[in-house]
């Protein structure tokens, strides 16, 4: 419970632009994959959100509110690769497929900067993104 408190502290402190990018990624991950709760790829995408945040959670209880957290979208990797080889099956001129390639657009960006921020971690820099919390 900790985790998930010092987690969410965290994420609430953090600058505007960041707050933006994450509620971009929740609204992409989370609020959109509803609307299209019938399609096998949203479900897939709610169940592995769903899982990440649950990683962060324990991540941020061992770790502290770090660079590591970065991990918590290593599931994002199989998701979006899984999610590229369906996108011949789904076509681009309807909705649903253009929030296909949104996901895999935006979470492959985040997986960038993922990758770089546990590379620091691991180079040393595993001091709180957020002091105070």
């Amino acid at each position: 419970m900790q985790g998930i408190l010092k987690f969410h502290r965290g994420i609430m402190k953090m600058s505007w632009p960041i707050k933006a990018w994450l509620g971009i990624l929740i609204a992409v991950n989370v609020v959109v994959p509803i609307f299209f709760i019938e399609r096998v790829e949203s479900q897939v995408v709610l169940a592995t959100m769903f899982l990440s945040a649950n990683l962060m959670f324990v991540l941020t209880a061992r770790y502290g509110f770090t660079r590591i957290l970065g991990l918590g979208h290593i599931l994002w990797i199989p998701l979006a690769i899984w999610l590229a080889f369906r996108i011949g099956e789904i076509s681009s001129g309807e909705t649903f497929g253009l929030w296909i390639r949104g996901v895999i657009v935006l979470n492959s960006t985040s997986l960038v900067i993922d990758v770089v921020d546990v590379y620091r971690y691991f180079a040393g820099d595993r001091k709180e993104l957020v002091p105070n919390l």
